[in-house]
């Protein structure tokens, strides 16, 4: 005789795998199911800057209008014919871009001690008085081959920030990642690493970027691991010499070493 169902008994439960719920929402039927039973999520405060300040830009250069108007869709082609970027609305109409800013300031504390600061706080002496100005680096990149830095000084810390980010994005150059071993890797499409042997220079530091197995890391110090990060590159071994404490200087020598990949010895 069948069991008697009842309203209060709990009934077993089947969870699916995750290979099931992968296949189950490759489906274009339940996509779009979903997204009538689901509702979007409102776009973030850093979405809504960057649509407000598309929609309200009017373009001034050849390049931009062509950007603007939809004939150009792909920066690299822009950046292989080296043509000049003078807006920076440029760039952000065609890639998502993630920012960060480089310790580059004083720091805090008695003798030095503490962490520092990211604007750096400079004085001139005037006949009417200390004029201060702040300065800070900033650093974009889209962490799939992009990569731009950029310098701003102004007597105000958010607008010395704006510029950073502003001369970032007209800065921006695209690097080549790679592999350390491509014989033993299943998928081509996910590159990790520096493809080769880097050097980069600035001042008195000296860098060198090597190829590291996957899941190594990024064994350099921590604002270099800004710039990497934002350029796609999860593992790396790293070589500094120099006077390394200047943050401006060992920033403008990793750009430099990453900007090697996509030039040709001759």
């Amino acid at each position: 005789m069948a069991k008697k169902e009842t309203k209060n008994e709990p009934k077993d439960l089947v969870e699916a795998l995750p290979e099931e719920v992968s296949e189950f929402e490759k489906d274009p039927e339940v996509k779009e199911e979903l997204k009538a039973i689901i509702p979007d999520e409102p776009p973030t405060r850093e979405e809504a800057e960057r649509e407000s300040r598309l929609s309200s830009w009017v373009p001034k250069t050849q390049l931009g209008k062509r950007v603007r108007e939809g004939k150009l869709k792909d920066i690299d082609k822009i950046l292989i014919e080296n043509k000049k970027i003078l807006e920076p609305e440029i760039v952000e109409a065609l890639l998502r871009l993630d920012s960060d800013l480089l310790l580059i300031g004083q720091a805090k504390g008695k003798f030095g001690g503490g962490k520092r600061r990211a604007w750096r706080q400079t004085q001139k002496k005037t006949m009417e008085g200390n004029v201060i100005t702040f300065a800070c680096m900033a650093v974009v990149g889209d962490k799939a081959g992009h990569i731009g830095i950029g310098y701003g000084r102004a007597k105000e810390t958010l607008p010395s920030r704006e510029k950073a980010i502003r001369n970032a994005k007209i800065n921006i150059i695209k690097i080549i990642r790679g592999f350390e071993s491509p014989e033993y890797e299943k998928d081509l499409s996910d590159p990790h690493t520096v493809p080769f042997k880097l050097e980069g220079k600035c001042g008195s530091v000296r860098i060198t970027l090597m190829p590291a197995p996957r899941g190594t890391g990024l064994v350099i110090g921590d604002e270099c691991k800004k710039i990497l990060r934002l350029a796609g590159i999860k593992d790396v071994y790293a070589q500094t010499r120099g006077k390394t404490r200047t943050t401006f200087n060992l920033a403008k020598a990793c750009i430099d070493a990453l900007s090697k990949t996509s030039r040709m010895r001759t």
